[in-house]
Protein backbone atom coordinates (compact mmCIF):
# COMPACT_ATOMS: atom_id res chain seq x y z
CA UNK A 1 0.00 0.00 0.00
CA UNK A 2 1.80 3.35 -0.93
CA UNK A 3 2.05 6.40 1.44
CA UNK A 4 -0.46 8.04 -0.94
CA UNK A 5 -3.10 5.48 -0.77
CA UNK A 6 -3.12 6.22 2.98
CA UNK A 7 -4.71 8.86 4.56
CA UNK A 8 -3.68 9.37 8.32
CA UNK A 9 -5.89 12.04 10.23
CA UNK A 10 -5.67 10.72 13.62
CA UNK A 11 -5.83 13.14 16.84
CA UNK A 12 -6.54 15.95 14.72
CA UNK A 13 -9.43 17.14 17.04
CA UNK A 14 -12.09 16.55 14.11
CA UNK A 15 -15.57 16.33 14.25
CA UNK A 16 -16.10 16.01 10.68
CA UNK A 17 -14.24 14.19 7.99
CA UNK A 18 -12.51 17.21 5.23
CA UNK A 19 -14.67 16.48 2.56
CA UNK A 20 -11.70 16.91 0.09
CA UNK A 21 -10.94 13.02 1.40
CA UNK A 22 -13.58 12.02 -0.55
CA UNK A 23 -12.40 13.69 -3.57
CA UNK A 24 -9.38 11.80 -4.05
CA UNK A 25 -8.44 8.64 -5.95
CA UNK A 26 -6.80 5.44 -4.88
CA UNK A 27 -7.46 5.94 -1.16
CA UNK A 28 -7.18 2.19 0.49
CA UNK A 29 -6.76 3.13 4.21
CA UNK A 30 -8.76 5.74 6.13
CA UNK A 31 -7.21 6.32 9.89
CA UNK A 32 -9.42 8.97 12.14
CA UNK A 33 -8.61 7.61 15.02
CA UNK A 34 -9.18 9.88 18.21
CA UNK A 35 -11.25 12.52 16.89
CA UNK A 36 -14.60 14.12 17.79
CA UNK A 37 -16.58 12.78 14.59
CA UNK A 38 -20.03 12.27 15.41
CA UNK A 39 -20.82 10.63 11.62
CA UNK A 40 -20.19 8.89 8.82
CA UNK A 41 -21.26 10.72 5.78
CA UNK A 42 -22.65 9.08 2.72
CA UNK A 43 -20.39 10.52 0.53
CA UNK A 44 -18.13 8.02 2.05
CA UNK A 45 -18.91 5.53 -0.48
CA UNK A 46 -16.79 7.49 -3.21
CA UNK A 47 -13.96 6.04 -1.71
CA UNK A 48 -14.32 2.75 -3.98
CA UNK A 49 -11.22 1.21 -3.32
CA UNK A 50 -11.06 1.69 0.22
CA UNK A 51 -9.67 -1.64 2.77
CA UNK A 52 -9.08 -0.41 5.77
CA UNK A 53 -11.56 2.18 7.65
CA UNK A 54 -10.39 2.92 11.21
CA UNK A 55 -12.58 5.40 13.55
CA UNK A 56 -11.55 4.41 16.84
CA UNK A 57 -12.46 6.39 19.96
CA UNK A 58 -14.84 9.06 18.07
CA UNK A 59 -18.35 9.59 18.69
CA UNK A 60 -20.31 7.61 16.13
CA UNK A 61 -23.87 6.30 16.99
CA UNK A 62 -24.41 4.24 14.23
CA UNK A 63 -22.48 2.90 10.79
CA UNK A 64 -24.24 4.23 8.20
CA UNK A 65 -25.41 2.14 5.12
CA UNK A 66 -23.15 3.91 2.57
CA UNK A 67 -20.33 1.79 4.48
CA UNK A 68 -21.58 -1.82 3.97
CA UNK A 69 -21.94 -0.86 -0.26
CA UNK A 70 -18.10 -0.86 0.14
CA UNK A 71 -17.30 -4.40 -1.06
CA UNK A 72 -13.53 -4.01 -1.24
CA UNK A 73 -13.50 -3.38 2.92
CA UNK A 74 -11.26 -5.62 4.54
CA UNK A 75 -11.02 -4.27 7.91
CA UNK A 76 -13.29 -1.90 9.94
CA UNK A 77 -12.50 -0.54 13.19
CA UNK A 78 -14.84 1.09 15.17
CA UNK A 79 -14.29 0.45 18.72
CA UNK A 80 -14.76 3.04 21.44
CA UNK A 81 -17.61 4.83 20.61
CA UNK A 82 -21.25 4.71 20.86
CA UNK A 83 -22.91 1.90 18.95
CA UNK A 84 -25.78 0.21 20.59
CA UNK A 85 -26.54 -1.81 17.11
CA UNK A 86 -25.46 -3.10 13.57
CA UNK A 87 -27.46 -3.14 10.95
CA UNK A 88 -28.01 -6.71 9.20
CA UNK A 89 -26.92 -5.34 5.73
CA UNK A 90 -23.15 -5.63 7.71
CA UNK A 91 -23.25 -9.57 6.23
CA UNK A 92 -22.99 -7.80 2.70
CA UNK A 93 -19.22 -7.09 3.71
CA UNK A 94 -18.00 -10.53 2.10
CA UNK A 95 -13.75 -9.39 2.03
CA UNK A 96 -14.32 -8.12 5.02
CA UNK A 97 -11.82 -10.19 7.64
CA UNK A 98 -11.52 -7.43 10.84
CA UNK A 99 -14.38 -6.75 12.30
CA UNK A 100 -13.78 -4.59 15.85
CA UNK A 101 -16.74 -2.84 17.96
CA UNK A 102 -15.46 -3.53 20.91
CA UNK A 103 -16.12 -0.96 23.82
CA UNK A 104 -19.43 -0.13 22.91
CA UNK A 105 -23.10 -0.17 23.81
CA UNK A 106 -24.00 -3.57 21.49
CA UNK A 107 -26.83 -5.44 22.73
CA UNK A 108 -26.83 -8.00 19.62
CA UNK A 109 -24.74 -8.72 16.39
CA UNK A 110 -27.03 -9.11 13.66
CA UNK A 111 -28.04 -13.18 11.94
CA UNK A 112 -25.93 -11.57 8.60
CA UNK A 113 -22.82 -11.71 9.89
CA UNK A 114 -22.65 -15.58 9.28
CA UNK A 115 -22.18 -14.54 6.38
CA UNK A 116 -18.65 -13.18 6.60
CA UNK A 117 -17.01 -16.11 5.51
CA UNK A 118 -13.71 -14.71 5.37
CA UNK A 119 -13.51 -13.25 8.59
CA UNK A 120 -10.24 -13.66 10.89
CA UNK A 121 -10.54 -11.21 14.17
CA UNK A 122 -13.87 -10.66 15.88
CA UNK A 123 -13.39 -8.20 18.45
CA UNK A 124 -16.71 -7.94 20.45
CA UNK A 125 -15.06 -7.30 23.98
CA UNK A 126 -16.71 -4.11 26.27
CA UNK A 127 -20.25 -4.33 24.98
CA UNK A 128 -23.86 -5.77 26.22
CA UNK A 129 -24.00 -8.59 24.57
CA UNK A 130 -25.53 -11.90 25.93
CA UNK A 131 -25.46 -14.16 23.00
CA UNK A 132 -24.24 -14.42 19.56
CA UNK A 133 -26.46 -15.77 16.52
CA UNK A 134 -26.23 -19.13 15.14
CA UNK A 135 -25.02 -18.01 12.47
CA UNK A 136 -21.46 -17.66 13.43
CA UNK A 137 -21.08 -21.55 13.59
CA UNK A 138 -20.27 -20.45 10.45
CA UNK A 139 -17.41 -18.14 10.38
CA UNK A 140 -14.79 -21.15 9.48
CA UNK A 141 -11.96 -19.09 8.77
CA UNK A 142 -12.16 -16.62 12.90
CA UNK A 143 -8.62 -17.14 14.04
CA UNK A 144 -9.03 -15.26 16.98
CA UNK A 145 -12.51 -14.15 19.10
CA UNK A 146 -13.11 -11.53 21.96
CA UNK A 147 -15.94 -11.49 23.46
CA UNK A 148 -14.61 -10.47 26.88
CA UNK A 149 -16.30 -7.58 29.04
CA UNK A 150 -19.84 -8.52 28.35
CA UNK A 151 -22.83 -10.31 29.94
CA UNK A 152 -22.73 -13.92 28.37
CA UNK A 153 -23.86 -16.93 31.22
CA UNK A 154 -23.00 -19.33 28.27
CA UNK A 155 -21.39 -20.11 25.19
CA UNK A 156 -23.58 -21.91 22.37
CA UNK A 157 -22.49 -25.77 21.96
CA UNK A 158 -21.95 -24.53 18.02
CA UNK A 159 -18.91 -22.80 19.06
CA UNK A 160 -16.95 -26.04 18.85
CA UNK A 161 -17.42 -25.32 14.56
CA UNK A 162 -15.02 -22.84 14.69
CA UNK A 163 -12.22 -25.18 13.56
CA UNK A 164 -9.62 -22.77 13.11
CA UNK A 165 -10.09 -20.65 16.15
CA UNK A 166 -6.28 -19.87 17.81
CA UNK A 167 -7.24 -17.44 20.68
CA UNK A 168 -10.70 -17.54 22.57
CA UNK A 169 -10.97 -14.61 24.85
CA UNK A 170 -14.13 -15.22 26.91
CA UNK A 171 -13.31 -13.71 30.42
CA UNK A 172 -15.41 -10.56 32.42
CA UNK A 173 -18.41 -12.65 31.64
CA UNK A 174 -20.81 -14.95 34.13
CA UNK A 175 -20.16 -17.86 32.21
CA UNK A 176 -21.02 -20.65 34.98
CA UNK A 177 -19.56 -23.58 32.44
CA UNK A 178 -17.64 -24.04 29.41
CA UNK A 179 -19.75 -26.49 26.58
CA UNK A 180 -18.96 -29.94 25.64
CA UNK A 181 -18.35 -29.14 22.23
CA UNK A 182 -15.15 -26.93 23.36
CA UNK A 183 -13.25 -29.99 22.57
CA UNK A 184 -13.36 -29.83 19.04
CA UNK A 185 -11.10 -26.34 18.65
CA UNK A 186 -8.30 -28.21 18.15
CA UNK A 187 -6.32 -25.34 16.84
CA UNK A 188 -7.16 -23.62 19.95
CA UNK A 189 -4.09 -22.11 21.80
CA UNK A 190 -4.65 -19.50 24.24
CA UNK A 191 -7.80 -19.49 26.66
CA UNK A 192 -8.34 -16.97 28.53
CA UNK A 193 -11.71 -17.21 30.87
CA UNK A 194 -10.55 -15.41 33.74
CA UNK A 195 -13.56 -13.97 36.27
CA UNK A 196 -16.31 -15.93 35.42
CA UNK A 197 -18.38 -17.64 37.77
CA UNK A 198 -17.08 -21.73 35.99
CA UNK A 199 -17.83 -24.57 38.60
CA UNK A 200 -16.66 -27.20 36.29
CA UNK A 201 -14.43 -27.45 33.58
CA UNK A 202 -16.06 -29.97 31.04
CA UNK A 203 -13.80 -33.32 30.33
CA UNK A 204 -13.77 -32.56 26.74
CA UNK A 205 -11.58 -29.70 27.70
CA UNK A 206 -8.20 -32.55 27.39
CA UNK A 207 -9.10 -32.65 23.69
CA UNK A 208 -7.55 -29.23 22.62
CA UNK A 209 -3.68 -30.66 22.04
CA UNK A 210 -2.65 -27.42 20.70
CA UNK A 211 -3.53 -25.73 24.00
CA UNK A 212 -0.55 -23.37 25.09
CA UNK A 213 -2.34 -21.06 27.78
CA UNK A 214 -5.43 -21.74 29.12
CA UNK A 215 -6.00 -18.16 32.22
CA UNK A 216 -8.89 -19.45 34.73
CA UNK A 217 -7.82 -17.17 37.58
CA UNK A 218 -11.07 -15.60 39.63
CA UNK A 219 -13.80 -18.52 39.18
CA UNK A 220 -15.21 -20.60 41.57
CA UNK A 221 -13.48 -24.17 40.28
CA UNK A 222 -13.66 -26.84 43.24
CA UNK A 223 -12.01 -29.75 41.32
CA UNK A 224 -10.53 -30.01 37.77
CA UNK A 225 -11.99 -33.13 35.51
CA UNK A 226 -8.66 -36.08 35.25
CA UNK A 227 -8.52 -35.23 31.46
CA UNK A 228 -6.89 -31.92 32.18
CA UNK A 229 -3.60 -33.93 32.14
CA UNK A 230 -3.71 -34.54 28.31
CA UNK A 231 -2.78 -30.76 27.73
CA UNK A 232 0.81 -32.48 26.93
CA UNK A 233 1.52 -28.57 25.02
CA UNK A 234 0.07 -26.49 27.79
CA UNK A 235 2.68 -24.19 29.03
CA UNK A 236 0.77 -21.56 31.06
CA UNK A 237 -1.87 -22.72 33.78
CA UNK A 238 -3.42 -20.18 35.76
CA UNK A 239 -5.83 -21.06 38.66
CA UNK A 240 -5.51 -18.42 41.25
CA UNK A 241 -8.33 -17.26 42.99
CA UNK A 242 -10.46 -20.54 42.76
CA UNK A 243 -12.04 -22.54 45.58
CA UNK A 244 -9.64 -25.78 44.77
CA UNK A 245 -9.31 -28.25 47.01
CA UNK A 246 -7.28 -30.95 45.18
CA UNK A 247 -5.56 -30.92 41.67
CA UNK A 248 -5.41 -34.34 39.97
CA UNK A 249 -2.56 -36.47 40.05
CA UNK A 250 -2.61 -36.44 36.03
CA UNK A 251 -1.08 -33.31 35.77
CA UNK A 252 1.50 -35.56 35.65
CA UNK A 253 1.27 -35.23 31.65
CA UNK A 254 1.32 -32.07 31.52
CA UNK A 255 5.10 -32.26 30.03
CA UNK A 256 5.29 -28.96 28.46
CA UNK A 257 4.34 -26.72 31.55
CA UNK A 258 6.40 -23.95 32.52
CA UNK A 259 4.21 -21.89 34.71
CA UNK A 260 1.56 -23.07 36.95
CA UNK A 261 -0.06 -20.49 39.44
CA UNK A 262 -2.32 -21.99 42.43
CA UNK A 263 -2.67 -19.11 44.29
CA UNK A 264 -5.17 -18.26 47.23
CA UNK A 265 -6.98 -22.01 46.58
CA UNK A 266 -8.49 -24.39 49.28
CA UNK A 267 -5.50 -26.31 49.15
CA UNK A 268 -4.15 -28.35 51.99
CA UNK A 269 -1.93 -31.08 49.98
CA UNK A 270 -0.26 -31.46 46.47
CA UNK A 271 0.31 -34.56 44.16
CA UNK A 272 3.78 -35.28 44.00
CA UNK A 273 3.68 -36.22 40.21
CA UNK A 274 4.16 -32.20 40.09
CA UNK A 275 7.25 -32.53 40.89
CA UNK A 276 8.19 -34.14 37.96
CA UNK A 277 6.97 -31.47 35.72
CA UNK A 278 10.49 -31.32 33.20
CA UNK A 279 9.82 -28.15 32.24
CA UNK A 280 8.36 -26.56 35.22
CA UNK A 281 10.00 -22.99 35.48
CA UNK A 282 7.63 -21.43 38.31
CA UNK A 283 5.23 -22.78 40.82
CA UNK A 284 3.00 -20.23 42.80
CA UNK A 285 1.40 -21.69 46.21
CA UNK A 286 0.80 -18.56 48.23
CA UNK A 287 -2.40 -17.84 50.18
CA UNK A 288 -3.83 -21.52 50.45
CA UNK A 289 -3.99 -21.18 54.13
CA UNK A 290 -4.03 -25.12 54.96
CA UNK A 291 -1.10 -26.16 52.61
CA UNK A 292 1.93 -27.96 54.30
CA UNK A 293 5.32 -27.55 52.02
CA UNK A 294 6.29 -31.13 51.27
CA UNK A 295 9.73 -32.35 50.71
CA UNK A 296 9.88 -32.05 46.96
CA UNK A 297 9.96 -28.10 46.60
CA UNK A 298 13.02 -27.87 47.72
CA UNK A 299 14.14 -30.70 44.90
CA UNK A 300 12.53 -28.73 42.33
CA UNK A 301 14.14 -25.44 43.76
CA UNK A 302 17.59 -27.09 43.10
CA UNK A 303 16.98 -27.65 39.35
CA UNK A 304 16.12 -24.08 38.98
CA UNK A 305 12.27 -23.80 39.58
CA UNK A 306 10.94 -20.77 41.65
CA UNK A 307 8.09 -22.11 44.05
CA UNK A 308 6.31 -19.65 46.07
CA UNK A 309 4.62 -20.09 49.19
Amino acid sequence: MSNNSIVDLTNKQLRAIPQDIFQQDGVEALYLDNNEITELPAEIKKLSSLKKLSVFHNLLHEIPEAIFEMGNIELIDASANKLSSVPEELGKLRNLRVWDVQHNQIEKMPESIGDLSLLEFLYLAGNKLSYLPESCRNLHNLTYMNLSKNQFTELPEWIGDLENLVELRIFDNQLSTLPMSIGGLYNLRECYAMNNKLEILPPSIGSLSGLRKLMLEGNNLVTLPEEIGDLSNLTDLDLRDNKLMKIPSTVAGLSSLRYLDLRKNNLSELPEELQNLPNLEKLDVRLNKFLVAPKWFDEIRQRGCVVLI
